[in-house]
């Protein structure tokens, strides 16, 4: 079940262009904006991801890129040998 928390309402102002300020704590967020009827909105707080990112948190790739970054955490990057690796990648091309 999900918690709801009761807020006070606040009047806001529309101005001349059709804005609100909803408050510096959201500024540069992006909101869903939902009119449920001609003057009453639901505004909700969202995380968008663009069409052709999307793949990136299905499986298998969300696996795979949170495997890669856990190993990264425990290696950290380091260009001391160069040349082996470098070496090893033109190899693995072949």
């Amino acid at each position: 079940m999900m918690a709801v928390t009761a807020q006070a309402s606040m009047v806001k102002v529309v101005g001349a262009n059709g804005q609100i300020s909803l408050g510096k704590q959201y500024a540069g967020r992006q909101v869903l904006v939902e009119e449920r009827e001609p003057g009453v909105w639901i505004v909700r707080t969202a995380t968008v991801i663009p069409d052709n990112e999307h793949w990136l948190h299905e499986s298998p790739a969300a696996t795979d890129l949170q495997a890669a970054m856990n190993w990264s955490l425990s290696h950290p990057a380091s260009d001391s040998d160069i040349d082996a690796t470098l070496t090893r990648l033109a190899h693995d091309q072949s």
